[in-house]
């Protein structure tokens, strides 16, 4: 499991994530187990050097025998270099949309690697992304996510419309979601089973307290550090609700947090490096 965090505001958006990865495998009968669990997964990366493209993932850490951090930068390689076999992938820089460079994740993400490695599991492990970012000549950004459940995967969908705000957040939901609706992911039962209430009247009923009870914490004016200060709280939040939850903590590790706005493009805020800064400068 994992937290990763999308948030827009009228100055750009921020990428935040824990680092805690899960490592699935395959048993006997078919289905997936877990593995192991390690905290430094790179999981926000910036799509093509010197845009203002960034992409964050969550669920599987792994494809087969390649980590998603590594699919991502071959992905990278192949929308920034003109390649013999994929040329009409590179990025033209003054000609692009974060539509499709989300549409040209989904293909090589899904039907390159997953669809083949998966192809004989009975259970298949679930994995999502966001594209993030400005496509060419827009003041605004844009955010589509791309959901990988139980084998199937929808084409790349906009969160929001291009001049709205907010917050997107996926993987482990329950800190967050008492936080900003005043309520968890498991009022919908708690109605039925413990209230009885009807279920065509579950949906509304979450609808009418969520509107009552949402703490606006997402301001569309607010500069982007501030953006940038909340993406990191939320993020620590979960990580420390995961630690003293009963069960294992899926959440955890170092903190890394990107921005994106207009006209600094893709900038990193914290990040973890697995060399020493001091002897490898290249590589920052």
């Amino acid at each position: 499991m994992t937290i990763a965090i999308s948030l827009k505001v009228n100055d750009g958006l921020v990428l935040a994530a824990d680092s805690a990865s899960t490592l699935i495998g395959r048993a006997p009968e078919g289905t997936t187990t877990v593995v192991n669990i390690y905290n430094n997964a790179n999981k926000i990366f910036n799509l093509r050097k010197s845009l203002p493209i960034g992409v964050i993932t969550w669920g599987s850490g792994s494809i087969g025998n390649a980590s998603i951090s590594t699919l991502l930068k071959d992905l990278r390689r192949r929308l920034s270099t003109k390649e013999e076999m994929h040329e009409d992938w590179l990025i033209q820089t003054q000609m692009y949309t974060i539509q499709q460079v989300a549409e040209r994740l989904r293909t090589f993400m899904f039907e390159e690697h997953y669809v083949p490695e998966f192809r004989e599991w009975k259970e298949k492990p679930n994995l999502g992304f966001i594209v993030a970012g400005y496509s060419s000549g827009e003041a605004m950004a844009e955010e589509y996510q791309i959901d990988i459940a139980n084998g199937t995967c929808g084409p790349p969908r906009l969160i929001r419309p291009k001049n709205d705000c907010g917050i997107t957040w996926s993987g482990e939901l329950e800190a967050i979601s008492r936080l900003f609706f005043g309520f968890g992911t498991g009022l919908p039962v708690v109605l039925e089973k413990n209230l009885g209430v009807p279920k065509d009247q579950i949906g509304p009923s979450v609808d009418v307290l969520r509107n009552a009870l949402t703490a606006p914490l997402v301001v569309p004016a607010m500069p982007i550090q501030d953006a940038i200060d909340l993406a990191e709280f939320l993020v620590d939040l979960t990580i420390k609700f995961s630690r003293f939850a009963p069960g294992a903590p899926t959440v955890g590790g170092p903190i890394e947090v990107a921005a994106i706005s207009k006209h600094e493009g893709f900038k990193w805020i914290r990040r973890k490096h697995y060399f020493s800064r001091e002897f490898n400068p290249e590589g920052i």
